[in-house]
């Protein structure tokens, strides 16, 4: 049981981190509401550099964060599925994934929206019990 829900768990982020990369690129989901904020986006730099606007940070940030949580939803996932049992041994895995996780959900919680929340809080909660299940 503890290799399904640690299963689920990934496959849940991995659903999640494909579906921003996904929306980064494809359709209006991730753009402003108002389009003069995206002109002026388009417009301005970051105090950091004049080499990049501030639009072109928000795609690639979008963009990176996309392909970290898929990233982390398919290693996990893989190694729920074909190494368990080196997972479930390797307390520094199952830290860095619990760590992860939980930054996943402190963001969702202060600066995300409903659906990603409810997603990383059952991802969360499959994981941790996943984890108190096999050490049980």
């Amino acid at each position: 049981m503890h290799t399904i829900l640690m299963t689920i768990s990934a496959s849940i982020i991995a659903l999640l981190g494909g579906a921003h990369l996904l929306l980064t690129f494809v359709g209006p989901k991730l753009r402003p509401r108002d389009e003069e904020v995206q002109r002026l986006m388009e417009h301005s730099s970051p105090i950091i550099t004049r080499q990049t606007t501030m639009w072109k940070a928000w795609m690639g940030f979008n963009a990176s964060h996309g392909i970290g949580a898929l990233l982390f939803g398919c290693v996990y996932g893989y190694l729920a599925i074909v190494h368990s049992e080196l997972l479930f041994a390797s307390k520094a895995l199952l830290i860095i994934g619990f760590l992860t996780l939980l930054g996943y959900l402190v963001l969702a919680v202060r600066y995300w929206f409903i659906n990603p929340l409810v997603g990383i809080s059952v991802s969360f909660a499959c994981y941790a019990i996943s984890i108190g299940l096999a050490w049980a």
